[in-house]
């Protein structure tokens, strides 16, 4: 049975990412590389890949800012005087990558205790965790950890991109933040997670986050696609081929061993 590509609309030109964005700063992204995995590149150049997708869940207390956050970047809007998440909610992100179409979903889940229960099912199946805390209340930076523990218990050792988000940057003196950021990069570098610091209010650094996340995660589920394609020279999408490494007469060996067990 043939493989049918759906056609997939192109995306506003303000959700088109071609190089990897840049991280907030350096102290606090030692585990991630500037540039997109050279092996990646290679096939999205193809542009024959369909559409990819990749789920992340955002966690952290309640009042942080977390759907202020996903609102901002998604809807363009802040709203004073929004109502805490009822359980889970989340929206859909559109890009394109590399040339490839890419959604992204953004799952806000909520931060009041009596939740928990029914927002952890939704931890499932996360490429990335973003723990949000307030920049202005210290207590809540000591409760991420906690929420990153609970989302990693539902997923697979290693499947994650982490990220340690500060919220409400817009509330606080230079002075402060840097205070504030001073300790956050230390929780940063023991949760192995980058770190930002936005304001959903004036929209300070929250595209540049998003893209981010995107892009991290975009990159991340194709390289376990690829590495778990690669051997077979299966199809990624709607029809790319990875092809084996090496000289030729290494693939006429390997093309022969392959046609003689398959009788």
């Amino acid at each position: 049975m043939q493989n049918i590509q759906v056609p997939v609309p192109p995306v506003s030109r303000d959700r088109v990412i071609s190089q990897m964005p840049k991280c907030y700063t350096p102290q606090a992204c030692l585990q991630y590389k500037a540039e997109f995995d050279a092996q990646v590149k290679a096939a999205c150049s193809q542009r024959n890949i369909g559409l990819k997708m990749s789920k992340v869940v955002m966690v952290g207390d309640l009042y942080v800012g977390k759907t202020s956050l996903i609102n901002r970047f998604c809807k363009d809007v802040f709203d004073r005087d929004y109502k805490a998440t009822i359980g889970v909610d989340f929206e859909i992100e559109r890009f394109e990558i590399l040339g490839i179409p890419f959604n992204l979903q953004i799952w806000d889940t909520a931060g009041q205790e009596k939740f928990k229960c029914i927002a952890s099912a939704y931890y499932r199946g996360a490429q990335a965790i973003i723990t949000v805390f307030d920049l202005g209340d210290i207590q809540t930076l000591e409760h991420t950890r906690r929420w990153l523990q609970d989302a990693l218990k539902e997923n697979e050792p290693g499947t994650c991109s982490v990220f340690l988000v500060g919220t409400k940057k817009d509330t606080l003196s230079d002075a402060e933040c840097d205070r504030t950021e001073h300790d956050a990069l230390q929780y940063a570098n023991q949760m192995q997670a980058e770190y930002w610091s936005v304001s959903a209010k004036t929209g300070e650094h929250v595209k540049e986050f998003f893209f981010r996340v995107a892009a991290l995660s975009f990159e991340r589920s194709m390289k376990t696609e690829l590495d778990q394609q690669h051997d077979s020279k299966a199809q990624i999408g709607a029809g790319t081929l990875i092809h084996l490494e090496g000289n030729s007469s290494e693939r006429k060996d390997n093309e022969a061993q392959l046609n003689t067990n398959c009788c």
